[in-house]
């Protein structure tokens, strides 16, 4: 909870911080780098860095963590924790991180803000960042606890059985661990990190949802290799992901993280995605089929074309599977090559779509925020939609309500 007297200051200089918040995580990220280069091997993404979602999403987290404090006392705004302790824990992250953090973003605080970070608003900004810190360390180290994970020895020598193509931009890697130990427990929807040393010598991180039911006796990853578009890069890991691996290399993972699971109910469920955002949905459908389940079920993807769609073979599959499962396809041009797919953006006006249902999104964030517009317009409550993005979370600002 957050006293009195640091609850009347924040309130007071909220504005002010908010702000000026994207100038000082700028300045945070510089100077920590600087001092700390250590810190981009493996741990921070060169893409979001020079991106600058990183700093928009560390920006945003903060900010609504102050919000919530302000709004509920003596609450916390769980679902913003959960989510990051998650990214957290599957990266190995660890306690002493949160101190060498607080120096340099208190030092960013001061330089921007200057004079007007007092003794008084630096204390009562001190105990907000405290407050989640401490939150996010108490969560990950329940988290390592339950995967059995070492955040000091978080990684997994995995070799790939089979390299699979899936499109002409998307490959599959099947894999088993490398010394042939038990395959850590994981849940349908979950992701692992995957982490690449890349030519210059610096290790580079990402995040790939399993794409096949967790209960198997192997592990599937599918990767979209991300292409140079409107002057950013091209993406690092999924580039190198496809042009070195083959079958019978290595890869290191972390054990599987994520909140965003399948939760074992006979609720109705809707499953939408769009692009490689497919993944995680096929490994729910995997386990669906897996474990006989009965539930209604409604599959709803969107993509460029049928010939661009990964896994669209094994949801047809998995789909005849179940015995109350439908699938929905939406493709921007040759939608004529798929039987029953519809031409366009995904539409869910004239769709039947139970009030009851548990959604789960995943996609691009335009994606999912038009679509979820829709789930709400079409009756859904915002608190059955559920939703999972890989790389910095920009939606805090926009998925309240």
């Amino acid at each position: 909870m957050l006293s009195l007297e640091s609850a009347a200051v924040v309130r007071a200089t909220l504005p002010a911080v908010s702000e000026a918040l994207d100038e000082i995580t700028a300045r945070f990220y510089g100077t920590m780098f600087s001092e700390r280069p250590e810190l981009l091997d493996g741990l921070f993404n060169r893409g979001n860095q020079a991106s600058g979602e990183q700093r928009k999403a560390l920006a945003g987290s903060i900010a609504a963590f102050a919000q919530a404090l302000l709004a509920g006392p003596g609450t916390r705004p769980d679902a913003l924790l959960s989510r990051i302790a998650h990214k957290h824990a599957a990266l190995g992250v660890t306690e002493d991180q949160y101190t060498i953090v607080h120096i340099y973003l208190f030092r960013a605080l001061g330089d921007v803000l200057g004079e007007a970070v007092t003794a008084e608003v630096a204390s009562a900004w001190d105990e907000v960042y405290w407050l989640m810190a401490g939150a996010l360390i108490a969560q990950e180290a329940r988290l390592y606890q339950e995967a059995q994970a070492d955040p000091r020895r978080p990684w997994r020598r995995w070799t790939v059985v089979e390299r699979r193509e899936e499109t002409p931009d998307v490959v599959s890697f099947l894999l088993r661990p490398a010394d042939d130990g038990p395959l850590p427990a994981a849940r349908a929807g979950q992701y692992v990190s995957v982490r690449v040393l890349m030519p210059d010598g610096i290790h580079q991180t990402r995040q790939y949802s399993l794409s096949n039911a967790p209960g198997d006796r192997l592990r599937r990853i599918t990767v979209k290799r991300a292409a140079s578009a409107a002057g950013a890069p091209e993406g690092e890991v999924s580039s190198q992901l496809h042009r070195t691996v083959r079958t019978g290399a290595e890869l290191i993972l972390s054990a599987p993280f994520g909140d965003v699971v399948l939760d074992d109910t006979d609720t109705p469920l809707v499953l939408v995605s769009a692009g490689i955002g497919c993944t995680p949905m096929v490994a729910m459908l995997e386990h669906l089929a897996a474990t006989g389940s009965a539930r209604p079920v409604r599959v709803l993807h969107a993509d460029h074309a049928p010939a661009d769609h990964a896994l669209r073979a094994d949801t047809r599959r998995l789909v005849a599977q179940l015995p109350a499962a439908r699938a929905e396809f939406w493709y921007e041009r040759d939608a004529a090559e798929e039987a029953g797919a519809r031409t366009g953006l995904m539409d869910l006006d004239g769709l039947d779509l139970p009030a009851d249902a548990d959604v789960y999104l995943c996609g691009s964030l335009p994606f999912m925020r038009a679509v979820r517009a829709q789930l709400l317009q079409a009756g859904i409550p915002a608190r059955r939609i559920r939703y999972e993005v890989f790389g910095p979370d920009l939606w805090l600002a926009h998925a309240e309500g």
